[in-house]
């Protein structure tokens, strides 16, 4: 059987960091996914959101990383929780468990980072005669 998942999307929250009694870190977060249709030569898009959880060590890492609308891309498997409350109901929720994930980019409404200028050269001293095999030293 096959269970994979790429989404591409942002984060809608800061990650939620908690423990395991085995004292493994679960990092939990929510992410947006945008896709755009056409109708009637209209371009139409409808948000989706997916629940992820990673744990140990990726979960560690995403948990210091990560933060609302941060960019990324995850490999992961759908992962369906059941359980049934008090009054009886039951009750089903699906998942994605990160395999891995990649950053893309930071922040949407972070400013664009600008270019820094180089410094220029002085090109008005006389280039150096290297003609000459004199001052090698092999």
């Amino acid at each position: 059987m096959l269970n994979k998942v790429f989404l591409i999307g942002r984060l809608t929250r800061d990650p939620e960091i908690r423990f395991l009694p085995s004292g493994s870190q679960v990092t939990s977060f929510t992410i947006a996914v945008n896709r755009p249709y056409r109708v009637n030569n209209e371009w139409k898009e409808e948000t989706y959101f997916f629940d992820i959880e990673s744990f140990g060590m990726l979960a560690e890492r995403l948990g210091k990383q990560l933060n609302k609308g941060t960019q990324i891309l995850i490999e992961g498997q759908l992962r369906q929780d059941r359980w049934e409350t008090a009054s009886g109901e039951k009750r089903t929720k699906v998942k994605v468990v990160a395999d891995k994930v990649n950053i893309i980019s930071g922040k949407s409404q972070e400013k664009p980072v600008e270019k820094e200028e180089e410094p220029e050269l002085d090109i008005t001293t006389e280039p150096e005669d290297f003609s000459s095999d004199e001052d090698v030293p092999f």
